[in-house]
């Protein structure tokens, strides 16, 4: 099953970013995308995750076309269905850390799993203020709170910016195996080649045109 499919996708501010763009994002698959900064690699990220419209082209979800959704049924899949990971946290600074992680609990239902927290090495902090955990710490509950939720979809945008590398190699297989256990996807976008193969499927955004090199 197609979980993410887009089509003929273009965008333009001032001016072109790119144009005629199609891929696709099946259960237990992993994509990447790369390219150089200004390419529009996050743009594309943010029209696939329905934070922005595309200018052209189709992009369905599940199986559904985001375009003849109504406005419930969109907010229903953002909710439930769809993960957003960035490398600004958008995390509640007046909140705890596990106060943050209530929020996707209520919102999706599902429990906070100590394991999780536990392979995340948040467990320790969990208690803490947002504004006193580091970047690191920080961006590790904002992973925690998207997999809280279970989402079909992943979209990371430069995840593991925050992260030495021990660590984010370890972020990445958790969603490597979240996925295939969870008949989820993830499409990744970064700057990090090497993070970037180890991606069932890795696209190159490079003079307009989306290029699958592996």
């Amino acid at each position: 099953m197609n979980l993410l499919s887009a089509q003929n996708i273009s965008h333009t501010f001032e001016y072109e970013l790119f144009y005629d763009v199609t891929l696709e994002l099946k259960e237990k698959e992993s994509i990447a995308i790369i390219g150089m900064s200004g390419s529009g690699k996050s743009t594309l990220l943010h029209i696939l995750s329905t934070l922005l419209k595309p200018q052209n082209g189709k992009v369905e979800l599940l199986g559904e076309d985001i375009a003849g959704m109504g406005k419930k049924r969109l907010e229903k899949i953002k909710r439930y269905d769809l993960g957003l990971i960035f490398q600004s946290h958008y995390l509640f600074n007046g909140f705890s850390a596990y106060e943050n992680l209530e929020v996707a609990q209520i919102l999706s239902n599902n429990s906070i799993d100590d394991a999780l927290l536990q392979r995340l090495d948040i467990h320790h902090c969990i208690k803490q203020k947002v504004t006193e955990l580091s970047g690191g710490q920080q961006q590790r509950v904002s992973i925690a709170r998207v997999l809280t939720k279970k989402p079909k979809i992943i979209f990371a945008d430069e995840p593991t910016g925050n992260l030495d590398k021990e660590t984010a190699d370890e972020v990445m297989n958790l969603f490597f195996e979240y996925c295939v256990e969870n008949d989820a996807g993830m499409v990744l976008v970064t700057h990090d080649n090497e993070l970037a193969h180890k991606c069932d499927r890795v696209y190159k955004l490079e003079d307009k045109k989306l290029h699958q090199i592996k």
